[in-house]
């Protein structure tokens, strides 16, 4: 019943990580009219992200089932703590307002496991942490070179030719399609590496059903995001809507190469500020940007983390002291979403120029 319970609760993260995640890689190519139809588009979305995980999310999944903590680790129920741990986490960080990464969740409630038997591999987490500092930054200098370049009045010129517009739609549809396979390599093992973990799954299994109910996600429950993020990109140009998409697919693919799991959501934005800060300079370096972007890297994984210490350390080894650490957590998390509350708010870098 255990393991029933648990493969449940894995594969139902995985359809939210599909809805609220991959949905969004196909906002630019719907949102600006290139795809009209929204069931093609969640289609063509719900398609990439599966072959993403079944071709290339091998890695990741051994990285989140065997390379931050020992195999050895997670048991049934520790595997279930930890998927449970996860989706809490961002079950509380919607009711709070705080937008998280699925990725830096999952691996905070992994080393929130390890922690309790002293078995996190140290040095596998430094890299992974790494992979986390670097990438946005990566993505922020690759945005600010093309926006450069596509400001160039040669480029100028033949993105305005008739010729050029059918192009750009089909460049724009490839790019959304490219996102979506890696948020599919690299998302996918944040459901079912646990899973695989605990030998419930083995590791083409969990990939490949994993990979099925992220892309039923996206196709089932993804109405929203898409037509959300559809609206709010519509005043993103089509060129600079490429160097979004094109940016993080290009850093998720090659970090879910290496096994790295990384926070698409991190590296998007990143690109968008990049882009903001050529058409309007450092005026897009606003307050509340640079205090969300903190939030989602801070608390993403201290808050599953804990969570996952709290409840293994209570259900498993019956330990009642943790819950002082988890009422802690819980009340830095609403001075978080005060603090948050009380800065300025400011429209995003992108939107404001039309």
């Amino acid at each position: 019943m255990l393991t029933i319970i648990a493969v449940t609760v894995g594969l139902f993260f995985a359809m939210n990580i599909g809805a609220s995640g991959a949905a969004a890689s196909m906002g630019i190519a719907y949102g600006s009219g290139v795809l009209k139809n929204r069931i093609l588009a969640l289609v063509l979305c719900g398609l990439a992200v599966f072959f993403g995980a079944w071709l290339g999310g091998g890695e990741v999944v051994k990285t989140m089932g065997s390379g931050i903590v020992p195999k050895e680790t997670f048991t049934v129920a520790i595997a279930l703590i930890v998927i449970a741990s996860a989706a809490l986490s961002l079950f509380l960080a919607n009711v709070f307002g705080i937008p998280l990464s699925t990725s830096e969740v999952t691996v905070g409630s992994v080393v929130g496991a390890g922690i309790v038997y002293q078995s996190v591999f140290a040095g596998k987490l430094a890299w992974i942490v790494m992979f986390w500092l670097i990438t946005p930054f990566a993505a922020f200098l690759i945005a600010i070179a093309a926006a450069a370049f596509l400001k160039r009045n040669f480029v100028q010129n033949l993105i305005k030719k008739p010729k050029a517009a059918p192009i750009l739609a089909m460049l724009v549809i490839f790019m959304g399609v490219f996102e979506a396979f890696s948020a599919g390599m690299n998302n996918v093992a944040n459901a079912v590496g646990p899973l695989v973990g605990a030998g419930i799954m083995s590791t083409g299994s969990g990939i490949f059903w994993g990979g099925l109910f992220v892309a039923l996600g996206a196709i089932l429950l993804g109405k929203n995001v898409l037509e959300t993020n559809g609206k709010k990109i519509t005043k993103i140009r089509l060129e600079e809507g490429c160097v979004i998409s094109g940016t993080g697919a290009g850093i998720v693919t090659i970090a879910s190469v290496f096994g790295i799991p990384v926070p698409l959501t991190q590296i998007t934005t990143s690109s968008i500020i990049g882009i903001g800060f050529v058409n309007q300079g450092r005026s897009v370096f606003k307050k509340d940007i640079v205090i969300q972007l903190l939030v989602v890297w801070v608390v993403s994984p201290v808050l599953s983390m804990v969570l996952s210490y709290t409840l293994i350390q209570l259900l498993i080894e019956q330990n009642v002291y943790p819950v002082i650490a988890m009422a802690g957590v819980l009340i830095s998390v609403f001075g978080v979403k005060f603090l948050m509350n009380q800065a300025p708010a400011a429209a995003s870098p992108i939107t404001e120029k039309k």
